[in-house]
């Protein structure tokens, strides 16, 4: 028998069997945890960032470049693709970053129209601080893990996510 103590998914699946007992709430269990878990280690992915004075979309701008491999640099455009940004989200997230010497915003030398964002070395200093700080956390919360638990969830969250991108909204 499973001895996990109870969470609030739980309180409020029995909530719905006493007054839906026809509904079939498995797909909430499951969703309900990762929309919870989703806003608990957000929150504490801001506070692990916040001592480098940038939010969790900072921080994605800043790695994604980093993880480009040198030079460190990409065009907004394909930023905002990564990110899946609007090309104005994106616009204000570089204007901060660039403000503080983060990042820098440089001609295309291949496209007259064209814009680069390059890290500057300060970017690339704080970033990989950075990252290291929010790996700690998350490697914090999974220590409610085992190796092997903690590499079968990867393997089932890689699974639902590969089926729900790829089959989309049903019709």
């Amino acid at each position: 028998m499973d001895q996990t103590p109870g969470d609030p998914v739980d309180a409020i699946i029995e909530q719905w069997a006493a007054v839906r007992p026809d509904l079939d709430t498995a797909a909430m269990e499951v969703f309900g945890r990762i929309f919870r878990l989703s806003r608990e280690m957000g929150d504490r992915m801001e506070k692990a960032y916040a001592p480098y004075g940038i939010s969790r979309g900072e921080f994605d701008v800043l790695a994604t470049l980093r993880r480009s491999g040198e030079p460190y640099t990409l065009s907004p455009r394909r930023l905002s693709a990564t990110l899946m940004l609007t090309t104005g989200g994106m616009t204000g997230r570089l204007d901060k970053l660039e403000a503080a010497g983060l990042l820098r915003r440089s001609p295309d030398p291949h496209d007259r129209r064209g814009l680069r964002v390059t890290l500057t070395e300060r970017g690339l200093r704080l970033i990989d601080e950075a990252v290291g700080a929010g790996l700690a956390v998350q490697t914090e919360a999974l220590n409610a893990l085992d190796a092997r638990q903690s590499g079968q969830l990867a393997d089932l969250l890689r699974q639902l996510l590969t089926g729900t991108v790829s089959s989309g909204p049903s019709s």
